[in-house]
């Protein structure tokens, strides 16, 4: 289902109110704030709503899949297959991305330029037909129906001060609990910012320095305080063209990917996209494996090693013309290799996947 569709339907399934409201971030001190779309304020009562809706499987068209069947707290909101699988049981193309301080993203899914919204993002799950996910299409008043209930109308009215229920409203609940999964409290975080010299184990940081330096090339795609190029603030607004070729496939030995899955070319149409997909964050990296967009890479020893490679290589005497020119390979001896996954293992936030505040509210 093309975005414009959708997009029609949610006018026509009705506009809620929004109250101006001040919200406290759950982020360090002196962090910029997230951007947030002036139609939809960040409060508390739309946190608690979107977070139980988020929980929902009554959000689905046949009740078997809420957003959290394939975003799962104890993996940092991501999940442990290769690709996602909607909820008539269709597997998707990519793998699910870990919903980590999402807020700062400046662009949204895998390979999209133009979905740089929570809201818009939040759309195509909820009533995209290819794939389908939780195939709510077809099916609108059926399911606001199910939230006909007392409990969720108090919550609505907390949220936007009346009772009615529709999916505009729905969509900027959910995007306020997305919003609100911030992490920030890894041991990383702890060293380098609350400068606890004792956050970090003397393999980590030299792990750190290893992750920073420009042999590795790690954080020109993954570098900032979020570990991702794709990031904005109400302090940067600069679009830094977050996509990469990164020599996973090499079909035609010049760099091509399947043609089932092309990257950024397909929405583009620009042969320099071929292969282009978003550099995620790394923060909570050790909890989201599989990796990169399909799931192909099930370890971090294994993307290591991808990358010390130079990427995927052909027999042929051609160039990959269209690989990042940060993926040129390296060499690591055991003890670096085990440094390295020594620091990206002190990216992990313990506090976020633990905390009750984010957990399932029906529980």
């Amino acid at each position: 289902m093309k975005l414009l569709n959708i997009l029609i339907i949610l006018i026509l399934l009705g506009c809620g109110s929004n109250e101006k409201v001040d919200y406290k971030w759950l982020i360090p001190k002196d962090y910029p704030k997230p951007q947030v779309p002036q139609d939809n304020p960040m409060s508390e009562a739309k946190i608690k709503l979107g977070r139980y809706l988020f929980y929902d499987k009554n959000l689905s068209a046949n009740q078997k899949q809420s957003c959290a069947s394939c975003h799962k707290q104890e993996k940092a909101f991501s999940e442990s297959l290769a690709v996602s699988v909607g909820s008539t049981g269709q597997s998707h193309r990519r793998n699910a991305l870990a919903l980590v301080n999402v807020a700062y993203n400046k662009t949204l899914t895998w390979a999209h330029p133009s979905l740089d919204s929570i809201e818009r993002q939040i759309l195509l799950p909820m009533f995209g037909e290819t794939p389908v996910e939780m195939g709510i299409t077809g099916h609108e008043n059926e399911i606001l129906s199910r939230f006909n209930t007392e409990q969720y109308q108090v919550m609505f009215d907390e949220a936007f001060d009346n009772k009615n229920i529709n999916f505009d409203k729905i969509n900027k609940a959910l995007s306020s609990f997305v919003r609100r999964l911030t992490s920030f409290n890894s041991p990383f975080d702890r060293y380098a910012y609350a400068m606890e010299d004792s956050a970090l184990s003397a393999s980590q940081i030299r792990g750190m320095d290893l992750f920073f330096s420009e042999k590795l090339e790690c954080h020109h795609c993954h570098g900032g305080f979020n570990f991702t190029q794709s990031t904005t603030h109400e302090k940067q607004l600069l679009d830094r063209r977050p996509f990469h070729n990164t020599g996973l496939y090499n079909i035609d030995g010049k760099g091509s990917y399947p043609i089932n899955d092309i990257g950024l070319n397909e929405i583009t149409l620009e042969q320099r996209d071929m292969g282009a997909f978003r550099a995620p964050t790394l923060r909570n990296i050790a909890l989201t494996a599989p990796y990169m967009h399909d799931g192909s890479i099930l370890t971090l020893d294994e993307v290591i090693e991808h990358y010390a490679a130079g990427g995927k290589t052909s027999n042929q005497l051609t160039k990959n013309i269209y690989i990042s020119p940060f993926v040129k390979g390296f060499e690591l001896n055991n003890k670096e290799k085990s440094d390295l996954i020594a620091f990206l293992n002190a990216l992990t936030d313990e506090s976020f996947i633990s905390d009750p505040k984010l957990s399932n509210p029906f529980n």
